[in-house]
């Protein structure tokens, strides 16, 4: 069940109850990739109604170590929907104009309009997570920054933005794996930064604040889902049906034509 990877509210839970290899929901790398066809040509005729609708719109927030394959997630599970109404955005060290304006500045001018569907690269939540790791700011100003996330994201849903956050959870071995692989591939060794292997310092580190993220930010209204990740295949398949199953949530419907374009049909000699 997809609910088995919501992080509760109210329980204080460890990345470690999560296997990063689950493959549970799946028989086998065949079924899911049937199911994941049949789920992408859903999404399409969702998407279709959302953008024509101009009702809600949809941000799919997608977080995870270095390595976890956010890139690789959104080209994968996204690549069917009508580049028209959607856009991916990705979010590195804050330029000095953003670094000028209260952490959700830069983000906030990124979400979707009604109609669109928007995938963060990395999202407001960098600035709970890295700037804690490297002690930027305290325990204090994190707690605040919760509480500003939680308000942001009840202002999104209460102006019918669909909030769904997806953490990318792969094991430290499969992170360096595709480390190496970085270093070997010439066709992937323009992915490498040395920065990756500075940062796999701090895991432990990482792990911690991000529990303290789920733990303080995983909402009813737009709650914090572990998806188990070492395999690629099985990591596509429960993205693609957590977000299809949200957009079913949804009252979506094609409009009805105003009364004038009614009457312009009418007019039409094949209407008669």
């Amino acid at each position: 069940m997809l609910k088995n990877y919501i992080w509760p509210r109210g329980k204080k839970k460890k990345l470690s109850q999560y296997d990063p290899e689950d493959t549970g929901l799946a028989a086998s790398k065949e079924e899911a990739a049937e199911a994941v066809e049949k789920l992408k040509e859903e999404l399409q005729q969702l998407q279709d109604m959302l953008f024509a609708q101009k009702k809600y719109s949809v941000l799919i927030v997608f977080q995870g170590m270095d390595c976890s394959g956010k890139d690789g997630v959104i080209k994968k599970v996204l690549s069917g929907v009508n580049p028209q109404g959607f856009k991916a955005v990705s979010f590195k060290k804050p330029t000095t104009d953003e670094a000028a304006h209260d952490f959700l500045w830069r983000t906030h001018k990124e979400v979707p309009a009604r109609g669109y569907i928007t995938a963060f690269n990395r999202s407001y939540y960098e600035d709970v997570l890295i700037t804690r790791v490297h002690e930027q700011i305290d325990d204090e100003e994190a707690e605040q920054r919760f509480k500003h996330i939680k308000h942001f994201e009840k202002l999104l849903s209460d102006h019918n933005t669909v909030v769904i956050k997806l953490f990318l959870h792969i094991s430290k071995d499969f992170q360096i794996s595709k480390i190496e692989q970085r270093l070997h591939d010439p066709s992937k060794m323009w992915k490498f930064d040395p920065n990756d292997l500075l940062e796999r310092n701090f895991w432990d580190s990482y792990e911690k604040v991000y529990e303290d993220v789920f733990n303080n930010c995983s909402f009813k209204h737009a709650p914090w889902h572990i998806i188990p990740s070492n395999h690629r295949w099985y990591r596509d398949y429960v993205v693609l049906s957590i977000i299809v199953d949200e957009l079913r949530k949804l009252p979506l419907e094609y409009p009805e034509p105003d009364a004038q374009v009614k009457e312009r049909i009418l007019l039409l000699p094949d209407s008669k």
